[in-house]
């Protein structure tokens, strides 16, 4: 749990940086226009709930969002839909790297609105996943060996050939279309909010970036106030988070590659860094181990996912074990953010 000097100064530094938006109702009227847009089920598993020793587990599934397969559905593809409404979308260029599930919202956005899609890939990033997005019409280029260099060319690229740049992690003189996307995922905490048939104590949330994380927690203390216990759960190789909160300043970590890909981000976003100082009660990092057991949690219940798209629930696992509040009162709620690979 960070200490309130380590927030302060964090929050200090961050103070040019905007706050994460709770305004749902703006994303969840424009995706009304969708078709794909569907409500996901909000899942209680009570047979984890006993094996962890908590009165309920419920878990907002994101697998099947809007035919894309996660979370990142309602992220880049509704930025993309904000540029349409005010007219700039048709015809536009949109670059991106990405390791996974961003893309292809960035794809989906730009296909559905006339635009252009440009995906850069590193060489880590499986050649089926490259298939997918040229499937849906956008231009796939592969730079470099990890996810940083493919970020870093598709931020040259963009600007020498006047091209949007739509990332899903902001930095100082670049937080507009970061928090908007973020914006689009209140979607699925508004709903989970709606859904839950009490209020959560605990609300464990799997962070790369944090983008995910940030909207969340700013949504649920939105609703919820200070009551639930907000636990931040990362992969041991890639603490950005929980290192830029103890150091008091933000933070690029190193470490080996993670099986937790889609969360092995070595830099945080300082918007979601930002609101996670301000609205979370506890960090965590779990090991490989951890995060392939919380998979296999996730498959046992009938809910398939990846190490990444599990994460809460491994953090639940881990929490369990002591530390962090959990008793036989507890009601967890945790977010399985993709499907199977």
């Amino acid at each position: 749990m960070p200490t309130p000097a380590q927030t302060a100064a964090l929050l200090a530094g961050l103070s040019d940086i905007p706050s994460p938006s709770v305004d749902a109702q703006a994303p969840t009227a424009l995706l009304a226009h969708c078709p794909e847009a569907a409500q996901t089920p909000l899942t209680p598993l009570p047979e984890v709930a006993e094996r962890f020793a908590v009165a309920s587990l419920h878990v907002k599934d994101e697998r099947a969002r809007m035919g894309l397969g996660s979370f990142k559905a309602l992220g880049a593809a509704y930025v993309i839909a904000c540029d349409a409404q005010a007219g700039k979308a048709r015809g536009q260029a949109y670059f991106t790297a990405s390791a996974g599930n961003h893309g292809l919202s960035v794809a989906a956005g730009a296909q559905a609105f006339g635009a252009r899609a440009v995906i850069y890939l590193a060489a880590t990033v499986p050649t089926a996943f490259a298939a997918r997005l040229e499937a849906m019409g956008a231009e796939v280029r592969w730079r470099g060996e990890v996810y940083e260099d493919s970020m870093a060319a598709a931020k040259a690229d963009a600007e020498a050939e006047g091209a949007v740049l739509l990332s899903d992690s902001s930095w100082p003189g670049y937080t507009e279309r970061p928090w908007r996307l973020m914006e689009g995922y209140l979607v699925l905490i508004q709903e989970a909010a709606a859904q839950m048939p009490a209020p959560p104590t605990h609300i464990f949330l799997q962070a790369g970036v944090g983008g995910l994380a940030g909207a969340v927690a700013a949504y649920a203390r939105k609703v919820w106030g200070q009551g639930p216990r907000i636990v931040v759960v990362e992969p041991e190789a890639a603490p950005a988070l929980i290192a830029s909160v103890a150091a008091g300043a933000t933070q690029v970590t190193q470490g080996p590659a993670s099986a937790m890909g889609r969360l092995d981000c070595k830099e945080p976003s300082l918007i979601a860094l930002k609101g996670l100082a301000r609205d979370a009660t506890d960090f965590m990092v779990i090991s490989e181990a951890e995060g392939t057991e919380g998979a296999a949690i996730a498959a046992a219940a009938g809910m398939p996912s990846t190490p990444s798209g599990a994460a809460g629930i491994a953090g639940l696992a881990v929490a369990a074990k002591g530390g962090f509040g959990l008793d036989t009162a507890s009601r967890v709620l945790v977010i399985l953010s993709e499907g199977p690979e």
